[in-house]
C-alpha cells in the first residue's frame, strides 16, 4: 500500500466460500512476523479443511505450513502466473484497491490502517455480493462457521 513517503505490506486472511475477511495485517516490513500474526489470529476462529496460498516464501515457509498440516489441514498452493486459481482473492484485493487504497493518500500508516480497516469492516458486514445471492460475507461465514 502506498503513502505519500514510503510503502506498507497487507496481508489477509480470507475464507473463500463466505468471502470474508477472517484476519488481515499490516505492516512496513516484508517480514515473516506480520504474516505469523494474522495467520494465528484466523486459526483462532477455525481450522480449514483447505489452505490455499500462492508461492510467496511467507507462504511456503515451514513456519507457516508445518502448523497446518499437523492440524490436518490440506496445503494447496496457486499456479504460478495462474492469478484465477485465486480468483476470490484477487476479488477481494480489486475491491480494495479500487474502493479504498487509489483514492486515499495515506500519510502515516495509521491513516492507512484506519482507512483499511473501515473498507475491510464495509466489505464483509455492509456489502452484498451478488455472487453470495446478496448476502453479506458475515452472514454467510456465521451461518457456516457454527
Amino acid at each position: 500500500m502506498r503513502l505519500r513517503h514510503g510503502w506498507l505490506y497487507l496481508v489477509a486472511i480470507l475464507d473463500w466460500y463466505s468471502r470474508y475477511v477472517i484476519s488481515w495485517a499490516l505492516d512496513d516490513m516484508l517480514e515473516m512476523p506480520f504474516v505469523l500474526d494474522a495467520i494465528t489470529q484466523a486459526r483462532k476462529g477455525a481450522i480449514p479443511t483447505i489452505w490455499n496460498t500462492d508461492h510467496g516464501s511467507h507462504f511456503t515457509s515451514s513456519q507457516v505450513v508445518e502448523p497446518w498440516i499437523a492440524a490436518g489441514v490440506r496445503i494447496s498452493m496457486d499456479g504460478k502466473g495462474r492469478a484465477i486459481d485465486n480468483v476470490f482473492t484477487e476479488r477481494f484485493w480489486r475491491s480494495l484497491k479500487y474502493e479504498e487504497v487509489y483514492l486515499a493518500d495515506y500519510g502515516t500508516p495509521r491513516d492507512a490502517r484506519q482507512g483499511i480497516a473501515q473498507c475491510i469492516t464495509f466489505y464483509n458486514t455492509k456489502r452484498p455480493h451478488q455472487s453470495l445471492d446478496y448476502q453479506r460475507p458475515v452472514e454467510r461465514y456465521r451461518a457456516t462457521a457454527g
